[in-house]
């Protein structure tokens, strides 16, 4: 298992609207979670802030990744959520949600 951390912004005016909707995420969209291999995934916000935690329990993360990006229903919950979202500038060419180094873990 390895542990994934990342963050992104929020648009200010989409915070309720983004709320509203990770209340009642998609059926689909959770079992494309699921069958790519993540587990214990959390996102939490912190003023214009989302960071995302989860656990990846697969051993081919890109393939994984690949699979949910080619998932129909899973574009169209981006497409409704994405343009809530605010990329960081830092983040990695190719990133969405900027990935982060983590620097601590106490099981």
């Amino acid at each position: 298992m390895k542990r994934y951390a990342s963050v992104i912004g929020v648009r200010p005016e989409a915070v309720e609207e983004y709320k509203k909707r990770h209340e009642e995420v998609w059926p689909e969209v959770l079992d494309t979670i699921r069958h790519c291999n993540i587990r214990n995934y959390s996102i939490y916000l912190k003023d214009d802030l989302l960071f995302g935690y989860f656990e990846y329990h697969g051993s081919d993360f890109e393939a994984d990744m690949a699979k949910m990006a080619a998932d129909p229903k899973t574009q169209e919950w981006w497409k409704l959520v994405g343009p809530m979202q605010l990329p960081l500038e830092s983040r990695a060419k190719g990133e969405w949600w900027a990935s982060m180094e983590e620097v601590f873990h106490f099981d």
